[in-house]
């Protein structure tokens, strides 16, 4: 068993499939550090292999929110608190990495797309080892569709794991189809 396994991602919102991360690390580590991308407007960038990642429609949910939601969401889990950790990971800002997560931990990463083979290469190049899992797309269950659903049924779709599906319920406005309390 590992003592550490990373696992970021923007969790925009975090739903059932980061759940299933979560879990799967571990059963490989003793605790799992869950990184927070996009933790702030400033330092969004625009990539060629994820062309929405950066912009504010993509990112409703504030870094505090977010953060609700995955503790919401793992305590509602029966996940031990003492096995994880939520940091604000800046993904662009790599020189940053090893205060944040030790150098050489592993980084849990299912590849759908580019951007997640991005991810990797990311991590190689500074020294993160990376779990790759490979990713179904055909069973994909994407943020972007949890949010458009949110927008289009005004009701938080099942995909978004107990716990946090009630705190997503309560910053979505359903009257207009708005988010608030970031």
């Amino acid at each position: 068993m590992l003592p550490l396994i990373a696992f970021t991602g923007r969790f925009q919102p975090f739903h059932c499939q980061h759940l299933e991360m979560v879990r799967f690390a571990l059963h490989r580590a003793s605790k799992i550090l869950i990184g927070i991308t996009n933790p702030d407007e400033e330092h969004r960038e625009q990539h060629p292999s994820s062309r929405h990642r950066h912009l504010a429609e993509s990112n409703p949910l504030s870094l505090w929110q977010r953060r609700q939601l995955i503790e919401a969401a793992l305590i509602e889990d029966g996940i031990a608190r003492s096995s994880w950790e939520i940091v604000a990971f800046p993904l662009d800002q790599s020189e940053r990495w090893p205060a944040l997560v030790p150098l050489g931990t592993p980084q849990l990463v299912r590849v759908f797309s580019e951007w997640e083979r991005e991810k990797v290469r990311r991590f190689d190049m500074a020294g993160y080892p990376t779990l790759v899992i490979d990713g179904d797309p055909a069973k994909r269950l994407s943020a972007s569709d949890v949010r458009n659903t949110l927008r289009s049924t005004h009701e938080v779709p099942k995909s978004v794991p107990p716990g946090a599906r009630e705190l997503l319920s309560g910053w979505f406005n359903q009257n207009s189809g708005a988010w608030h309390g970031g």
